[in-house]
């Protein structure tokens, strides 16, 4: 038959090539998919780690203030400077409160196009409201404003802490997670879903402001239906509701850049609103809807007593009340004498004892405040309440207090700060794997619980599912805790486009969720590399917080680097900047992202390295300028605090206090002259006063290597990145 090769054996090559070839594709492909997962968590990390951080800083701020306003004189210039921001009612009834709201001497000008809202509202009203925002025309005239929030306020104050809905055979319940101010979402959920009635109520979990650029608008459309429907939607409070988190996140600097004119009569009604949004829902009696979480020590019978409006912010217990003013809303400035515990529990210590609790009261803020010298009686309070701080007794709170120790005084302190406790947990806890109940110190307030802290919730009150929000999901949400807890986050896009989906979820009377997901953004259809995006988002990041660590950064590399040469190895980069930077971030894989030249025996030039990032800065010390950088978000909050008239400029002694503000809180050092280079430096126009926009941008960090990116494609730029027109308030 001849030497040929038979068509078996080539068959039997040909299918082996194909077999191999098979097999290395798979290989290929699996080590793709693991590179992206990791890339996808990496970058997940960074973002909600430099959230939480913020969020963490905030209330670090806060609690620091609150001790300059229990430990300084009436009459130091610090505490004067900080005393309105914590002075919460200046008016004594509600009837007075109506009064400082009213807008009947409002006029509408006839040149204005917006909507027109005649009250009670009507569905028509209610529905171009929601067109002419879609539909980006005018905003609402301040006047329909004061008078819409104004009838929100009446309307809630009659609503019980926790609300209750029931199924049945023709209705389903929506769910929605937070919103931040992202409009599009809320508009995209109306087009899936349909608008809230009688035949589709609505649940909305609260963290309706902040970070997003239409909270205003968002909050008018979910309270004109409230108004319209309010047995059929229901609003429960964020930790985002909250008019001390809005000075670092952005809320309040909407409302007054929108609304110049009666922007602070707004605010202050907003702060009223805030305060009587119900903390819960239940439906069924078998489905719990509120924001954050529980802990171990939630109970909803304490929990449906307690007088919620008192808690204008949660980040602090309610103030004391005289006995003759039950019925008056009025605060005096004199707090609920727990001092250190009040602090500690913004990092809730479930585990630990009430003795443990007060001993971790304030140790990072006793040493940092000079008090000025009083007489004898001042100094030995103060030395009493130091020693209270620091571990001290009951007793010494009050003697710090100027009070003896009284038993009623004390029992009633307890009961209000479980209270408080409780709602602090409710508006600002997470979930966690492991069992047990631990302060949540990531965030800086509430706590992390595990499932067998949800399964004896559960069981205690007959219930079968949580339903809460609070975090960011990439997918929108996520069940926990043996699918008894369910994460609901409904602004898509949160942390940058296509960074996450958005969710909303739908519960009949069978109570099983019916989840729908979504992307509100005409931006993510533009691109066709999403996760690559991503990623260059979250590196961008990254970057400014490397460079706002860089003196500590050069030391720690300086320390590995004995000969001088500017040289460290790759290994001892990666641990050198996880020293430092504490983030749990695969650093080495990170280095070609992050650096762009390398050494030929692959060493690390960390010099050359922190020249690719440079600030548009004024001329000032070094240090001093990466202090600011680093710090600049609490710059600002402490700037807007200081700012009482809200007009976003300061005088320049207004502008010196801030700096001994900011120094107290930092622990640092600014001599005179130095704030008065930088106030001439920052004062470019030479009118003697300091404006914030001018301020803030003096430190925006200038990314080479970023911009490089950036520059390849036409599309790639966040929301933050694009022009807007500057908006034009409706009253001028």
């Amino acid at each position: 038959m001849g030497c040929g090769v038979s068509k078996s054996n080539l068959f039997q090559k040909s299918d082996s090539k194909a077999i191999k070839a098979a097999v290395l594709i798979q290989h290929w492909y699996r080590q793709y998919v693991a590179r992206m997962e990791l890339k996808r968590r990496y970058t997940w990390h960074i973002f909600q780690s430099l959230e939480y951080s913020g969020e963490q800083a905030q209330i670090k701020l806060y609690n620091f203030l609150g001790y300059l306003m229990d430990n300084f004189t009436p009459s130091s210039n610090e505490r004067n400077l900080i005393s309105h921001f914590f002075r919460e009612n200046e008016v004594c009834r509600d009837s007075e409160w109506e009064r400082f709201f009213d807008y009947k001497n409002i006029d509408v000008p006839e040149i204005y196009s917006g909507p027109h809202l005649t009250f009670p509202l009507t569905l028509e009203q209610g529905s171009g409201l929601v067109d002419a925002f879609r539909n980006k025309r005018q905003q609402l005239h301040s006047r329909y404003v004061l008078q819409l929030l104004l009838d929100t306020w009446r309307l809630l104050r009659k609503f019980p802490n926790i609300s209750r809905v029931s199924t049945c055979q023709s209705k389903e319940i929506t769910i929605c997670g937070d919103l931040h101010g992202q409009l599009e979402d809320l508009l995209l959920i109306f087009y899936k879903n349909g608008m809230p009635s009688h035949e589709r109520p609505y649940v909305f979990n609260g963290d309706f402001v902040d970070r997003g650029d239409n909270s205003i608008e968002v909050l008018l459309i979910l309270f004109s239906f409230l108004l319209l429907y309010p047995n059929d939607v229901h609003l429960n409070r964020g930790n985002h509701e909250d008019h001390i988190v809005n000075l670092r996140y952005g809320f309040t600097k909407e409302v007054l850049t929108k609304y110049k004119m009666h922007g602070k009569r707004i605010l202050k009604l907003l702060q009223k609103i805030f305060s009587w949004l119900p903390l819960a829902t239940v439906i069924d009696q078998k489905v719990l809807v509120l924001h954050g979480g529980i802990s171990d020590t939630t109970d909803l019978s304490v929990l449906a007593r307690v007088d919620r409006h008192k808690y204008v912010s949660a980040l602090r217990p309610p103030k004391k009340r005289h006995p003759s003013t039950a019925n008056v809303s009025v605060d005096y400035e004199e707090e609920v004498w727990s001092s250190g515990r009040r602090r500690s529990s913004v990092a809730l210590p479930r585990p630990l004892t009430r003795g443990t609790f007060q001993n971790t009261s304030l140790p990072d803020f006793s040493d940092r405040v000079r008090p000025p010298v009083g007489g004898a009686a001042e100094r030995r309070g103060r030395l009493a309440l130091q020693g209270a701080l620091l571990g001290g007794s009951q007793q010494a709170l009050g003697a710090a207090a100027g009070t003896g120790p009284s038993q009623d005084s004390g029992e009633s302190s307890d009961h209000s700060e479980d209270e408080w406790k409780q709602i602090l947990d409710l508006l600002w806890s997470d979930p966690m794997t492991q069992d047990g109940c631990v302060p949540n110190e990531v965030r800086g307030g509430g706590c992390y619980w595990g499932p067998d802290v949800t399964d004896d919730f559960l069981s205690r009150h007959n219930m079968t599912l949580i339903i809460r929000s609070h975090e960011c999901k990439q997918e929108g949400y996520e069940f926990c805790h043996n699918r008894k807890v369910l994460t609901l986050f409904s602004a898509s896009n949160y942390y940058d486009v296509a960074s996450n989906r958005g969710a909303y979820v739908k519960l009949g009377p069978d109570l099983v969720p019916y989840l729908i997901q979504y992307q509100a953004s005409s931006k993510t259809r533009e691109l066709t590399v999403r996760q690559r995006w991503t990623e260059h988002s979250a590196l961008r990041v990254l970057r400014k917080q490397l460079f706002s660590h860089k003196s500590d950064l050069i030391s720690a590399f300086q320390d590995l680097d004995k000969e001088n040469t500017g040289l460290v190895s790759l290994k001892d980069w990666a641990e050198a900047v996880e020293g430092v930077m504490h983030l749990g971030l695969p650093w080495r894989m990170l280095r070609s992202q992050l650096i762009s030249r390398r050494a030929s025996d692959g060493a690390v030039d960390y010099r050359q390295w922190f020249t690719e990032l440079a600030i548009q800065e004024p001329n000032m010390e070094k240090g001093l300028l990466e202090m600011l950088y680093r710090h600049r978000s609490t710059l600002e909050t402490i700037f807007r605090i200081v700012d009482t008239d809200n007009s976003g400029v300061i005088n320049m002694e207004d502008f010196r206090q801030t700096w001994k503000l900011l120094s107290i809180y930092l622990k640092m050092e600014f001599t005179e002259e130095a704030i008065s280079d930088l106030a001439v430096a920052i004062d470019t126009n030479g009118d003697g006063c300091i404006d914030i926009q001018e301020f803030m941008e003096a430190f925006r960090l200038s990314d080479k290597k970023s911009r490089l990116e950036r520059g390849r494609s036409m599309f790639m730029g966040t929301a933050h990145d694009l022009q807007r027109p500057e908006t034009v308030d409706p009253d001028l």
